[in-house]
């Protein structure tokens, strides 16, 4: 193989390894990823989910934090349905984890990517590559007119 094969041959195997990886950042409502999983039966309703800067009902408790992070394999889907899909999963968690703690409620709920912070009231950030989709969940648990 010549110097010029070889560095060419480099080239194309970076090439593929970036594009392989290319990620997109996608802002969608929490709303349809909680409809899905109380339609499927995977939440359960019992604990509300409200995102940063969204009216939240007043007093309650609040009981600690929390982060919950999950990925998943993005292939068969599009980049949306790989995004709901790994947003309810991380759900499902916090809400699982709420249940355990008392609360019946995570306000504050806000997405989290690599120590940047995204805060809306409407939709949660989930970053969609080719291979793996993820999202990251922080909020703070609280129980709510007990």
């Amino acid at each position: 193989m010549t110097v010029k094969t070889t560095i060419l041959a480099l080239a194309i195997l970076a090439g593929a390894s970036t594009a392989a990886h290319a990620e997109k950042v996608l802002m969608l409502p929490l709303e349809e990823a909680v409809q899905l999983g109380l339609a499927q039966k995977k939440l359960d309703g019992s604990v509300k989910f409200y995102l940063s800067g969204a009216p939240t009902p007043e007093g309650g408790t609040a009981i600690g934090e929390e982060t919950a992070n999950r990925r998943t394999a993005s292939g068969g889907r599009s980049k949306e349905e790989a995004c709901h899909w790994v947003a309810l999963s991380t759900l499902i968690s916090l809400e699982e984890f709420a249940k355990k703690r008392g609360a019946n409620a995570v306000v504050d709920l806000h997405s989290v990517f690599k120590g940047k912070v995204y805060k809306d009231p409407v939709n949660y950030e989930c970053h969609a590559g080719n291979m793996l989709t993820g999202v990251t969940f922080k909020g703070t648990y609280v129980r709510m007119g007990q």
